[in-house]
Formats: C-alpha cells, structure tokens, sequence
C-alpha cells in the first residue's frame, strides 16, 4: 500500500501519517520526489483503515499497488517524472546529452573534454572520480582528487556533475562533490549502497546491472526510492549476452517496456554498450528513436591515451555528427534537446 500526498501537505501532515501507520504496526518510508511526496507502506496493512487514511490532512489517494517494485510502478504514478539534476529535465518532454570522460585524468583533460561535450549539446557533465574496474590492476580512478577536479570544471564551464560512487563509506564525501550520484552496473544490487544513496539528498543515476532482468533493475531503483529519493533515472547500459562481437547487448527493447512498467526517465549508455566508437552514433539514434529520455556518452580528447575506455570515446570528428543528432531526433518525436541550467 501507498499513501500520495498532494502537494499541499506539510511536514506536519506527512508526520501525522507516519505515526498513525506505525501505531498499527506498519513500517513507512517516506520518499519525496519534485512534484509530491509519497508514504510507502511495509507490513500487515489490513489493520490500517484506509477510508480514515484518505481523510487525513495533505493526503491524496490511497492504494494497493500489486507490483514488488511500489514507489517507482506506472500504478502508483500514471504519469512519467521529471528529474532535474543541478536545474536539468531529465524526463518525458526532453532528450538530454549528458558527456564527458570516463575517467577523470588530469586538469586539463577534464576540462577539454567538457568543451568537446558542450559543444556537442551537453548539458551535464559525466566523469568518473572512482572506477570499479575488472582487472585489479587497471586504473581504478583518482579519488577525491578527481572530484575536486569536477568540481573545478563544473566552475568553469556551468555544467553540473554526474559522478560514480562504488562504496557506501564514500557516498557523503561523493555528494558533497556531485549534482547527480551514479551507480554502475557492478553495484546495481549493491544494496547497502542503493539504500545510502537513497539517503543522500542527491538524484541518482541506476545503470542497469549486466545480468539483471528489467524486474530486478526496477527492484533496484525501489531500495533507493524506500529511503526517501524518488529522484532516480534509469539507464540502460547493455546486458551481458552470447554475442561477442560487442562489448555488451544493448536492450533497445528495454526503454519503452521500462517507460511503461515505471514512471521513472529512462536513458540509454550507447558507450559502454557497443564498445566501440563507430557504434556509439548508430546506437545514439537508436535510443532516441525508441524513445529514451537521454543519452550518456563518453568523450576523450586523445582516447589512444586515455586510462579507462580509449576505443569507445569520441573524439572532435564525431562531435559534429552528435550535435546534428541531438538537433534533429528529439523534433521530431516531439520533444526538446534539454536547455543547459542557465537557460531554463
């Protein structure tokens, strides 16, 4: 069971809800989003009466929701959310590019890979300060040297940050840096961390896990949704398959069965899904054609060099061709390229 509360309700309001659910016996989470706020309910709901809940002050409907996953269902909230990230849509009505270094580097590589990425139309800075990485001995990221890098960046260029956290411990200090916390596909059932992101205070990024069923991925976005953050986009990143001749499968197919399952914006990774640079436009197109909320793509000033994902990033000659993408697609499936902060 879900308790929706409108918009007008207060704290006081929410507050009031809450101790009458427990004095019965029930545990409630409570977790708001931009637009309402809503009390979702774990435990023998048949003590509770819900006519009595419905005239409670600040409620707006109360209901049984049959699906595991009840926060983020399409039957607790019939229409799609918005997520803003640092002022950003991330939704329904707008494709958003969201770009920039798998890796944060150096000073300097960071920032002119942010150029390249806003000049193709990015409005949000992707880049990663921790790199959970297969192989113990790869570049595992620089840390919090890498998030005040970002930071700097974000000062200068007015583009807000998208960032990795790979443990628990490090989520506070993550999110003192971060506009919008990630989580990768290697921590999509991480729950303790899903549950302290959750708790953060930040929107969260829920790459799909490379094995999971899309069930298992909206089970994933609840255990963050339950602590209180309804600010959760989805993104499809490729699943691991048979098929070799790719990095991973990308699950085109995953996008509107996601949109139609759960309110929540769903974004597609066309760099870590393909692998490859010449499949990151192709892919691209696809995702918007299918009807995703965004993209997040990787850029690199010198990819020969780079530390982490070299053969997937795009470089200066490709950018051009991102930019005519992320113009002409979205149109034409009636939507918008999403402003930059600024401008909204």
């Amino acid at each position: 069971m879900v308790i929706v509360m409108g918009q007008e309700a207060t704290g006081g309001d929410v507050a009031s809800i809450v101790a009458v659910v427990r004095a019965a016996g029930v545990e409630a989470f409570v977790s708001r989003g931009v637009t309402r706020t809503i009390v979702g309910l774990v435990g023998d709901v048949t003590q509770l009466d819900a006519a009595n809940l419905r005239g409670m002050p600040g409620v707006r409907e109360v209901m049984r929701v049959s699906t595991p996953y009840k926060l983020v269902s399409r039957e607790n909230h019939p229409e799609r959310s918005t997520v803003r990230v640092g002022g950003v849509p991330i939704g329904p009505g707008t494709v958003t590019l969201i770009a920039g270094p798998c890796a944060v580097e150096t000073p300097e590589q960071t920032l002119q890979a942010a150029r390249m990425a806003q000049a193709a139309g990015a409005t949000l800075l992707r880049g990663g300060a921790y790199k959970p990485r297969t192989s113990p001995y790869a570049f595992q990221g620089l840390g919090e040297k890498g998030l005040r890098i970002l930071a700097d960046v974000r000062e200068e260029t007015g583009l807000p940050i998208v960032t990795e956290v790979v443990d628990a411990r490090d989520v506070e200090l993550v999110a003192s840096y971060a506009d919008m916390l990630q989580v990768g596909t290697r921590n999509a059932q991480n729950f303790a961390l899903l549950q302290a992101v959750g708790a953060a205070g930040r929107p969260v990024m829920l790459k799909r896990g490379m094995n999971a069923t899309i069930e298992e991925w909206l089970m994933a976005a609840e255990y963050v949704a339950q602590r209180g953050n309804l600010d959760v986009v989805l993104c499809e990143r490729g699943i691991r398959t048979f098929e070799t001749a790719t990095r991973n499968t990308l699950d085109i197919s995953a996008v509107p069965v996601a949109q139609r399952l759960s309110h929540l914006p769903v974004i597609v990774d066309p760099s870590h899904s393909g692998g490859r640079r010449d499949l990151v436009l192709p892919l691209t197109r696809a995702a918007l054609a299918v009807g995703a909320d965004g993209v997040i793509i990787d850029v690199h000033p010198h990819p020969e060099q780079a530390l982490c994902d070299g053969p997937q990033a795009l470089v200066d000659t490709d950018l051009g061709e991102l930019a005519q993408v992320m113009r002409d697609l979205p149109p034409l499936l009636g939507k918008s390229a999403a402003a930059p902060a600024a401008l909204i």
